[in-house]
């Protein structure tokens, strides 16, 4: 048993030898031209893994780009509103990343002077971040050789490696690590055949993290320009649509959700989601959750209003998706009379231009376009 073990750990030596130089050598031909790439400031990286995280780099590009003029400092960001940091954001969704991030900026004023720390345990204790996102900052700002496993990595290394068993249970997380750990190691040391690469940490674990988008994709992985495919197991036994092992995919779960528009004169009420909530702070519509297997739009607005509006008109139909749950939400329009107590109605009434300026849901937002759209035709 112990021979075996032995000549398992050569083989895997061996292969982490050739893997480092071929992965290096494709990076350096290969990589996307990012803006978040053409720096080493840590605080920059930084804002960008935050970003990255559910969300894919077309859409981060714009975001990151308004973020770094808006906000580009680290002191800027401790000491920006709420407001003005929840509306760089709107859009990308997880408002607790934003929220996490002025938390740790602060922090960091505090506790460092308003330099980013270089340490990775000093980082790990940030507000948001985990050790992936720690790993990802000293690797890639400090090119210090600390291992990143993300859901790109864990697909190439299950690949690489054949590891069949789900990645999520806690032996074969801990296997991914070492061997994360084993690989930015062997390329932080160099060698013959890598010492003409400058920043070997940084580049090799943006190498695997760039294999995992553009080549070793989760549906149709682009085996035969791959870098490393001589090297893959799961290529070897022509079963890389069974890697990552990831389990049965968790049922999605149907929400209906009711929302109301509600417009009085020419100002319209909107309500902020309070502190402890998901999507806490952000503005919307008033609306309720509805349960029951046939919708009662006059309970439903009492529900949610406190009154029954004479006259409920629809408006619009938005679906959208929050981890498993698949949400449609039914949006309904009426105008009310300018008479109407603010018990009755509770929020704040404001002009469309008004609300331009505030931090709403994806969905909401997507009702105010359209609320835009209807005025802007009523006015033709």
């Amino acid at each position: 048993m112990q021979r075996i073990d032995r000549s398992k750990a050569k083989d895997r030596s061996s292969t982490i030898s050739r893997l480092v130089p071929a992965l290096l050598s494709w990076y350096s031909q290969n990589a996307r031209d990012l803006p978040w790439r053409r720096t080493r400031d840590p605080y920059a990286i930084w804002v960008s893994e935050i970003m990255l995280q559910q969300t894919q780099v077309k859409t981060v590009l714009s975001y990151w780009e308004r973020w770094m003029r808006e906000l580009p400092t680290i002191e800027s960001l401790a000491t920006a509103s709420p407001e003005k940091i929840h509306k760089l954001w709107e859009g990308l969704g997880y408002y607790t990343r934003v929220r996490n991030l002025q938390k740790a900026a602060r922090l960091i004023l505090e506790r460092h002077g308003g330099k980013f720390p270089e340490s990775f345990d000093e980082v790990l204790e940030l507000p948001g971040i985990g050790r992936y996102t720690a790993g990802a900052i000293c690797s890639i700002a400090f090119d210090q050789p600390t291992p990143v496993l993300d859901g790109n990595v864990i697909r190439v290394m299950t690949r690489l490696f054949g590891i069949e068993k789900d990645p999520h249970e806690k032996k074969t997380r801990a296997r991914l690590w070492h061997l994360a750990e084993q690989l930015v190691i062997r390329a932080s040391e160099g060698d013959s055949k890598t010492m003409r690469f400058a920043s070997r940490a940084s580049h090799f674990n943006q190498s695997l993290m760039e294999l995992g988008a553009l080549i070793c994709t989760p549906r149709r992985p682009k085996c035969g320009i791959c870098p490393v495919a001589r090297n893959c197991v799961a290529r070897r036994q022509g079963r890389t649509d069974r890697y990552p092992n990831l389990g049965r995919r968790v049922a999605s779960i149907p929400r209906r959700v009711v929302a109301f528009v509600l417009r009085r004169g020419n100002r319209y009420l909107v309500r902020q989601r309070p502190a402890g909530v998901v999507n806490a702070h952000l503005w919307e519509f008033p609306n309720v959750e509805w349960t029951g297997p046939k919708l009662n739009l006059r309970a439903a607005a009492r529900r949610t209003l406190g009154f029954e509006p004479k006259r409920l008109r629809p408006l619009c139909t938005v679906r959208h998706s929050i981890t498993r749950y698949r949400i449609q939400l039914q949006v309904y329009t009426t105008k009310v009379d300018l008479l109407v107590r603010p018990a009755q109605a509770k929020g704040s009434w404001l002009t469309l231009p008004e609300m331009q300026n505030l931090s709403f849901p994806s969905a909401h937002k997507k009702v105010l376009l359209q609320m835009t759209g209807v005025v802007a035709a009523r006015r033709q």
